[in-house]
């Protein structure tokens, strides 16, 4: 391919390019690289009318070039003429670069798809950029959410404050429109990882919660959607518990239990209740398999810090019940000290 110098004058930008968004502080970092280095690469154009060339790709060299003030910029003409044949070359560009965000690349397939001018099919993209038809399906999905959402969606796994990912995203896709952008919102104010943001979705997807219920949950913060959510899983467990039938009389003697310790297990203090709940959930320890243990290793790169986070969570919140217990025990010893009768009998 040849290279040749073109006069930046005679070069303009192409509005309908798939990559609109640029980063400031990245396009000056490319602009103090060229003035240090050059330009190492050049930007690619076609033709267009009035000896005037159009971009292809290379709008942030072309960018920085001209905020140096130079006058030529190196560059491939292209021949290629086939709108369709330029859109796609232009995406499969855009793919390996930094800063191509979800949402970029989301409606850009969604003008494939959908503009007279290119009426393509998911099977057709899916095989000429080589990613899966779910690839694509999914990056659709995003186009769900409103403006202030779309803003924040940012390319990676991290997850960072008011910036969302397309991985905590996709769990709140198919809510209500009326919950689903302020949800969004809040997950990305309060950075909260993919595996809290399913659980909240699941809360929002519960038909047993009314819409006016779910319209004031929408003032909570993420850690206390969170709360929401694991309280009414306990509240549901225990209403599926009574809802069991009852041992009919003489059955708590057939299985070995004595009548008043059946009584104690369904009565009591509200600490009472709270621990037999406690003990209901956690499961006893086993022990894991070799092959359980060992699937650590198989975790996907892009979920593995969300997996640490979990389990940092599970840590934190097993400390936590170990610490508050480890109090009541101490308060329930000393309460049953000084109930104990005095060795004078008084």
């Amino acid at each position: 391919m040849e290279i040749i110098e073109l006069p930046l004058a005679l070069i303009d930008e192409d509005k309908d390019q798939p990559r609109y968004r640029f980063d400031d502080d990245s396009l000056q970092e490319l602009t103090n690289s060229i003035a240090e280095l050059g330009l190492l690469s050049p930007i690619k154009v076609r033709t267009a009318s009035g000896g005037r060339y159009k971009i292809v790709y290379g709008n942030r060299r072309y960018k920085a070039c001209k905020a140096l003030g130079r006058e030529t910029i190196p560059a491939i003409v292209s021949a290629a003429t086939d709108e369709i044949e330029i859109y796609l070359e232009q995406i499969a560009e855009n793919l390996t670069r930094e800063g191509f965000t979800p949402i970029e690349e989301a409606e850009a397939f969604d003008k494939l798809l959908n503009d007279p001018k290119f009426s393509s099919s998911t099977k057709y993209l899916s095989g000429r950029l080589g990613k899966p038809e779910s690839y694509i399906k999914n990056k659709l999905e995003l186009l769900k959410f409103g403006p202030a959402v779309r803003k924040l969606v940012a390319r990676g796994t991290e997850i960072r404050k008011d910036r969302l990912t397309e991985d905590q995203l996709l769990p709140l896709k198919d809510l209500p429109m009326e919950f689903r952008d302020p949800l969004a919102l809040i997950m990305a104010r309060d950075e909260m990882p993919v595996s809290d943001v399913k659980k909240i979705a699941r809360l929002f997807k519960d038909k047993d919660l009314s819409p006016a219920t779910k319209n004031k949950l929408l003032y909570k913060t993420g850690p206390e959607l969170l709360e929401t959510w694991s309280v009414f899983e306990q509240n549901r467990a225990a209403r599926a518990k009574s809802a069991e039938p009852k041992p009919k009389a003489g059955e708590a003697e057939k299985r070995g239990t004595p009548p008043q310790e059946e009584t104690a297990a369904t009565a009591g203090t509200p600490i009472e209740s709270r621990l037999k709940r406690l003990i209901a959930a956690l499961p006893a320890p086993t022990g894991l398999p070799d092959d359980i243990a060992r699937s650590v290793g198989d975790i996907a790169a892009s979920d593995r810090a969300s997996f640490l986070n979990d389990v940092d969570r599970v840590i934190d919140r097993l400390e936590r019940h170990l610490a508050e217990w480890k109090q009541i025990r101490e308060q329930a010893g000393a309460a049953l000290a000084s109930a104990a009768p005095n060795p004078d009998g008084t």
